[in-house]
């Protein structure tokens, strides 16, 4: 692991106006290590959503700071930010979110012909090896899995050498067979290629694949623990908080 990647200061947020205003987050702190693979959990209604959408620059919040690499995000316009996450953030959804009239390969280079940068082709071909699909490159979305779908989004997340990426319940539309393939990708890429990941899942599985767990409830980290089991996951968002 490497310094300090993505930080969270006294991040706070409210939704709502009037009598419908209410806090979605309550001043969350966080600090994410290079080369780390963090899950970020908790209960529905927790905030796990909303942390992510900040963490990831697409969503601004009512106080408080993030930092990635280094920069910070705030007072940025929307432009700004729009671009910020082009340089140095990835996503992975759980919809994919891939152009169906576009190959493979396309899919993945797709962020970098939009910004107008040159494609490193040795790159190119080391994340089709990485996620196995050297020899499907040219096959469209509709002729893949939904497991071979969402390889396609993590090497198109990888293509531009991101300071973090965002998986955002990357096994919710897969079954536990494909679901496990994802996982240990994600896991290798953190291990081979010194990729920065924050898995945010209700998936306990998950838990086996991650350097470190955090906890969310009600728009607070509760709790923080070290490679967890999946039934000791469990019983943390069993217990009352």
């Amino acid at each position: 692991m490497t310094g300090t990647v993505l930080e969270a200061i006294d991040i706070g947020k409210f939704h709502g106006v009037g009598a419908g205003r209410f806090q979605a987050l309550t001043a969350v702190n966080l600090a994410i290590a290079g080369g780390e693979l963090t899950l970020l959990t908790g209960p529905s209604g927790s905030g796990k959503t909303t942390l992510l959408s900040i963490l990831g620059c697409m969503l601004t919040p009512s106080s408080g700071t993030v930092r990635v690499h280094g920069h910070s995000t705030t007072g940025r316009k929307p432009e700004q930010l729009a671009k910020f996450r082009r340089d140095y953030i990835g996503f992975v959804f759980q919809s994919f979110n891939l152009l169906p009239v576009l190959s493979a390969e396309e899919n993945i280079v797709m962020p970098l012909r939009i910004a107008g940068e040159q494609i490193d082709r040795d790159w190119l071909e080391r994340l089709l090896i990485n996620v196995g699909l050297q020899d499907r490159r040219h096959h469209r979305p509709s002729e893949f899995s939904g497991g071979q779908q969402q390889r396609v989004a993590l090497a198109r997340a990888l293509m531009t050498k991101p300071a973090v990426i965002f998986a955002d319940e990357p096994t919710g539309n897969l079954d536990s067979v494909s679901g496990e393939v994802i996982l240990k990708m994600l896991r290798r890429a953190v291990d081979e290629l010194r990729q920065t990941i924050v898995i945010v899942t209700h998936e306990p599985n998950a838990a086996a694949y991650a350097d470190r767990v955090l906890f969310l409830a009600d728009g607070l980290i509760v709790r923080e623990a070290e490679r967890l089991s999946a039934a000791e996951i469990l019983d943390v968002l069993k217990a009352p908080q």
